[in-house]
């Protein structure tokens, strides 16, 4: 038993040697060579140079800063300088109120008081919540802005402000009653 499992192992050996043998032939290939030998003896091409690229030449754009073609021009008027008078100071001893340090715009009317007897007070709610009582006389704002009258809807102030040119100017203001919204 064991010779005829032996010639069986040798059958698939076999059986590749026999192919291999049929591959190896010299004379299949012969136009293959031919046409490999014909191409390489062909004059070889010439390649062109790549084109030569002008630079970038950067362009800045100066009229930026001037007016566009489709704006209306813009109308320059003068403006009357306001000159401050001498006679205009704040007075810079007195003692500061506790509604000085807030801005004016930050200070908001919230109600007013009238007692039979003619005492009429504000009250003004400042930046930080609170409410406080002020009459005419009373200073309020950063810019020594003097109470002058109390109305039912609003508070008239003077303030005195800096020229520019080293006087002073009074400005009047007024702070509004604020609506129950």
């Amino acid at each position: 038993m064991q010779k005829s499992t032996m010639h069986l192992s040798f059958l698939p050996l076999l059986a590749a040697i026999t192919m291999l043998s049929g591959c190896s032939g010299s004379g299949e290939f012969n136009d293959l060579q031919t046409y490999v030998a014909e191409v390489n003896a062909r004059p070889k091409g010439r390649i062109e140079p790549l084109p030569e690229f002008k630079p970038y030449e950067s362009f800045q754009y100066s009229a930026a800063g001037l007016r566009g073609p489709f704006t209306a021009p813009v109308e320059v008027k003068l403006i009357k300088y306001q000159q401050g008078r001498s006679d205009i100071k704040p007075d810079l001893k007195r003692p500061k109120e506790y509604l000085e340090k807030f801005s004016i715009d930050a200070i908001s009317m919230v109600g007013i008081l009238a007692l039979p007897e003619g005492d009429v007070w504000a009250l003004l709610d400042d930046a930080e919540g609170g409410v406080h009582r002020v009459e005419a006389g009373n200073y309020v704002g950063r810019n020594h802005g003097k109470v002058v009258s109390i109305n039912p809807g609003s508070i008239d102030v003077i303030e005195i402000v800096p020229d520019g040119h080293g006087g002073w100017l009074e400005r009047p203001r007024a702070i509004k009653l604020q609506d129950g919204t």
